[in-house]
């Protein structure tokens, strides 16, 4: 018997919800909330208290009591900037979350949430790696625009999880390691990971990185400087085609592999050649970010939903196969990486970290300001 730990993690209608013996999951459910009752709430804090009675009544369905949890960790967005790790929910955490107050989203009612539950059993609660990790290297935040940095967004949890069993695998500790790491699901984050942190990535909200299966990545910028002054698009119409209907959707009508196999076996030659350069774009970023390593890689790790399409992971070992071994673990681990970063801080194997509400970069003091 090992500790048991819940886990959640919020969505726009609905909450994840897992609980873990040890390693091993025993519960796993994807609470739904009416979308009508959640549009009565002015702010997404303010939906905590319905959340938490939805979540409650699911787990008693279940028969399973919060009373019984050692931990609680939750995936929670809404921070300033912040080294990778785990953190102890203090009250930094929750005012920045509850007020809001960097983004109105319902990642921030992860630790809310579970602060709830903690104070009522008296166990401690943790975020694990939250989504505002940023532990780039300076030399990887500067661009060729002025005032246009760099800046960390990508599946940390993730990212961070597939890197730390990718380095049990070859029996080393996740700080002994440098690691590529791919993350291809519907948005493809790949990161650098320089003995236990992530030195440089692609910038998943903001449109950096390879083509993604909806998402269009890195394209040529004054063709599309020249379409936001056309006249035929409105903000709204380009944000969406970088961030929900570009990349496969776009070119193909769907993100879908499964189809896109089939029509390729069906003798479509514009799908092979779009699935051809999904693959082709993402390894060469992947050598790009071997050159951050300075060649010292000691494996590519492929994970998300769409590393588990064989043909998809050939196709891009083709091309980059030759920096180091492939490692790949499809599709996501979030509920796992949670319950593993919250058995770390109770056994002491990780150090927790504190939350201060300072943000981790802000600029560089020694820049020109003319």
């Amino acid at each position: 018997m090992g500790y048991h730990i819940f886990t959640l993690s919020p969505g726009s209608t609905s909450t994840k919800l897992a609980v873990f013996d040890g390693e091993k999951m025993l519960f796993k459910a994807n609470v739904q909330h009416d979308p009508e009752v959640l549009k009565t709430f002015a702010r997404v804090s303010e939906q905590k208290p319905y959340r938490v009675r939805t979540i409650l009544d699911e787990l008693e369905k279940a028969q399973v009591k919060i009373t019984d949890m050692d931990a609680f960790a939750a995936y929670s967005g809404g921070l300033v900037s912040t080294p990778g790790g785990v953190f102890p929910v203090n009250e930094k955490i929750l005012d920045d979350c509850t007020s809001g107050r960097l983004m109105e989203h319902p990642a921030i009612l992860g630790a809310q949430i579970i602060d709830a539950f903690a104070k009522e059993t008296g166990k401690p609660a943790y975020l694990v790696n939250p989504p505002d990790v940023d532990e780039f290297d300076d030399v990887a935040r500067v661009t060729g625009i002025k005032g246009v940095y760099r800046e960390s967004h990508v599946h940390v949890l993730n990212q961070k999880e597939v890197a730390m069993r990718a380095a049990a695998q070859l029996c080393k500790k996740y700080e002994e390691c440098n690691f590529v790491v791919c993350h291809v699901g519907g948005g493809t984050s790949i990161t650098a990971q320089k003995q236990g942190k992530i030195v440089d990535a692609n910038d998943v909200l903001n449109g950096d990185g390879p083509m993604a299966p909806n998402r269009s990545g890195y394209v040529p910028l004054m063709p599309v400087v020249k379409m936001c002054f056309s006249g035929d698009y409105t903000l709204d119409d380009m944000k969406k085609k970088i961030s929900k209907t570009g990349g496969l959707l776009g070119l193909l009508g769907t993100d879908n592999m499964i189809e896109i196999r089939k029509r390729i076996a069906d003798g479509d030659r514009w799908a092979e050649l779009v699935a051809h350069n999904f693959a082709y774009q993402l390894a060469k970023y992947i050598g790009s970010y071997a050159c951050v390593l300075e060649g010292n890689v000691d494996a590519v790790v492929m994970t998300g939903g769409v590393s588990n399409d064989e043909q998809f992971i050939a196709d891009v070992k083709k091309y980059a196969g030759w920096i180091a071994p492939f490692i790949v673990y499809g599709g996501d681990f979030e509920m796992e990486a949670l319950a593993s970063g919250a058995i770390r801080a109770l056994t002491g194997a990780e150090e927790t970290k504190e939350y201060t509400g300072v943000p981790v970069w802000t600029g560089f003091d020694f820049e020109p300001k003319n």
